[in-house]
């Protein structure tokens, strides 16, 4: 039996307390479709969706599928606040809540809700887990070529600048232990945009994290548009050298 707002399935106990975090701005073409293959991957996930005022229906679809669901909680913010301050304000609703795996997932479906369960396995021995594009058996399915290697180049030169050596610096597809996200601390992190899932790795391996990278399959968007634009472009390569930069002077 799968679970409403009166219970849980039995697969619920067999995983620690996981949410899974979806950041949202007008995703209502997406939305449905992603809650249908979050559950369909593992019943015994709960789903907080932080919608940031989307003026396409989206948080009203959200608020429909908690209501139905006792699985689903929904976050809503003012405006679009930026997607490094949605999943913040999802990991502290999750520390909050004494969840002890936190995934995070883009609401797009270019992240396949289907390696959720491989990654919940692994973190008996990791404390994060990312969905990597660039490894072994990883990769992407209708990027362009200029997409592409917009992202190889923002991939090495992480590697140059950073230091990072895991192979996909800038995937938004990873799960962590509760305690790594506690030991980072979500107050010191100074991206609100896509950079900062650079940034969370970055701290997560100054803090010692042991991380594991799989592989998965990217899939371009089909419905909905693309938040990435130049502003998000520009504030990403400003803030990879403000972390080096704080490196330097000891703050990280």
């Amino acid at each position: 039996m799968s679970p409403t707002r009166s219970g849980r399935s039995s697969k619920a106990s067999k995983i620690p307390k996981t949410l899974v975090i979806v950041p949202t701005y007008n995703e209502i073409e997406n939305l449905q479709n992603m809650y249908d293959r979050i559950i369909k991957a593992h019943s015994g996930v709960d789903i907080l969706i932080v919608d940031d005022g989307s003026p396409d229906g989206t948080g009203k679809l959200a608020d429909k599928l908690a209501k139905k669901d006792r699985r689903v909680h929904v976050l809503h913010r003012a405006g679009k606040l930026g997607l490094g301050t949605a999943v913040i304000a999802g990991f502290n609703y999750a520390l909050e809540k004494g969840y002890k795996l936190i995934t995070t997932i883009d609401a797009d479906l270019s992240h396949d809700p289907a390696y959720i369960p491989q990654m919940l396995s692994l973190m008996g021995d990791y404390d994060l887990v990312v969905g990597s594009r660039y490894v072994h058996d990883g990769g992407m399915v209708n990027w362009s070529i200029k997409r592409l290697l917009i992202s190889m180049f923002a991939n090495a030169m992480l590697k140059m600048i950073l230091g990072i050596q895991q192979k996909d610096c800038s995937g938004g597809f990873k799960c962590y232990r509760a305690e790594l996200i506690r030991k980072i601390g979500v107050d010191r992190i100074i991206s609100p945009g896509y950079v900062f899932y650079v940034e969370i790795l970055y701290r997560a391996l100054k803090a010692g994290a042991r991380v594991k990278e799989i592989p998965i399959i990217f899939v371009n968007r089909g419905k909905g548009k693309s938040k990435l634009g130049m502003g998000e472009v520009i504030g990403y390569a400003k803030n990879i050298f403000k972390l080096k930069f704080l490196t330097m002077i000891g703050r990280i």
